[in-house]
């Protein structure tokens, strides 16, 4: 049985592509953006915000809401291996990758 937490406040936002959830305090790794440690970044493509137990918005597509973080590391992700071959053809191809990361703390969801 896997036990659900449920936050009070937080916000879905939108970064290099992809979407997180910032919840103020909490760490967030996203793809690399440009800064030193201690640097602050705000992000303004902010799809969703909820405030209390029944107080949400959603934007249409987006809400006027600025979420504030500051970098906290910037590091690369786990080596991933990409291997090609095709069979009986002595073709063979090994690749590896780390992504780039930044990890973000959040410190205010502002209005």
């Amino acid at each position: 049985m896997s036990m659900i937490t449920e936050f009070e406040r937080y916000a879905i936002f939108k970064t290099g592509g992809k979407q997180y959830q910032g919840i103020e305090g909490k760490t967030v790794a996203i793809e690399k953006l440009d800064g030193q440690l201690g640097d602050k970044v705000e992000f303004k493509e902010v799809l969703f915000r909820k405030q209390g137990s029944d107080s949400y918005e959603i934007g249409q597509p987006l809400l006027e809401v600025t979420i504030t973080a500051s970098i906290v590391r910037q590091m690369r992700g786990p080596k991933l291996i990409a291997f090609t071959f095709r069979r009986r053809n002595k073709t063979r191809v090994k690749q590896g990758h780390r992504q780039a990361i930044t990890v973000v703390r959040i410190d205010s969801i502002g209005a």
